[in-house]
């Protein structure tokens, strides 16, 4: 019950809390401007900002996807999910992903139609809307790149997407007032889609590595190592395996091997090593000691070769 009760407290409300009011600020942000932005690109005739107008809904679903499960992701452990619904925040981010590419595909499509059939867009009133879309946009994606779980993450790409979209579309409108080219407002559609795709892939990907249950990209298990080893009458460990709920709760487990005297005061041995790990972004940690004759394992087998002289 005790173990129990620490783990709970590992997966906290104060996380989630922060986490589900950053979403619910770039919910309401996104989908308020989503609306704005629809009349704003019929009456300009921009494919750029219609365009960004059915992405900003796309985004809406995803936002408010994200949002319920980041509530869900903050129930307690309980006899049927000991580690507690954390990576439910994993699956927002994936479905926020998925979404954003599926957007970015169509946005592209309607882009490249618009360069065969090129037509008029109201340059004064894409500036008006370039500003605005700016302003709260960038509220959300600050609030957002705050965080650091998965799906947080993936969800600033949406906002940045958007941010970027409209540094653009601003610097194009401006352009537009000088030099009336037909060409310009489908081209810079392409360019920041293109370096939207490219963003979402690097984010899916990590919450790919992390859903396979693979070591987080900010943890070096070789460093972990290497820290583990300089402890005074730490003479290896092995069996270890490192992966992360969400992409901001890590967790190891691994084997210790030390000497007589360390073993004589495991408690405090164990406590040593916590918070070392914890210095490595290591929240949660089980830990089993060993002696040098008691371990086992190819590992083992090596360092005792070493150590006789048998292998160089």
């Amino acid at each position: 019950m005790q173990q129990m009760r620490e783990d709970t407290r590992l997966l906290g409300p104060g996380i989630g809390t922060r986490r589900e009011k950053n979403i619910r600020v770039a919910v309401f942000l996104n989908v308020a401007f989503a609306a704005i932005e629809l009349v704003g690109g019929l009456l300009t005739n921009s494919v750029a900002i219609l365009a960004d107008a059915l992405h900003d809904f796309g985004d809406s679903v995803a936002l408010i996807i994200a949002w319920v499960l980041e509530r869900k992701a903050r129930k307690s452990s309980d006899a049927k999910r000991t580690f507690g619904y954390a990576r439910l925040s994993l699956l927002s981010a994936v479905i926020a992903g998925v979404v954003l590419v599926a957007g970015s595909l169509f946005i592209l499509s309607q882009a490249v139609a618009r360069l065969f059939a090129p037509e008029h867009a109201n340059a004064t009133g894409m500036i008006g809307l370039a500003v605005l879309g700016l302003v709260l946009n960038g509220i959300g994606f600050f609030r957002l790149k705050r965080g650091s779980s998965a799906n947080e993450k993936v969800l600033s790409w949406h906002l940045l997407d958007d941010v970027l979209g409209w540094g653009v579309i601003l610097i194009g409108a401006l352009i537009m007032q000088f030099w009336d080219n037909h060409y310009i407002d489908p081209l810079m559609t392409i360019g920041f889609v293109s370096f939207t795709l490219w963003g979402v892939a690097k984010n899916l990907r990590e919450t790919f590595n992390i859903f396979l249950e693979g070591v987080p990209a900010h943890v070096s298990v070789g460093a972990i190592r290497q820290d583990v080893l300089a402890l005074p009458g730490v003479s290896g460990i092995h069996d270890v395996h490192v992966w992360s709920l969400e992409g901001d709760t890590d967790i190891l487990t691994g084997h210790v091997v030390v000497s007589d005297d360390r073993l004589r005061s495991p408690d405090a041995t164990r406590k040593e090593l916590k918070a070392l790990l914890v210095q490595r972004h290591i929240e949660h940690s089980t830990l089993e000691l060993e002696s040098a004759d008691a371990c086992s394992g190819d590992e083992c087998d090596h360092g005792r070769a070493t150590v006789a002289g048998v292998l160089p």
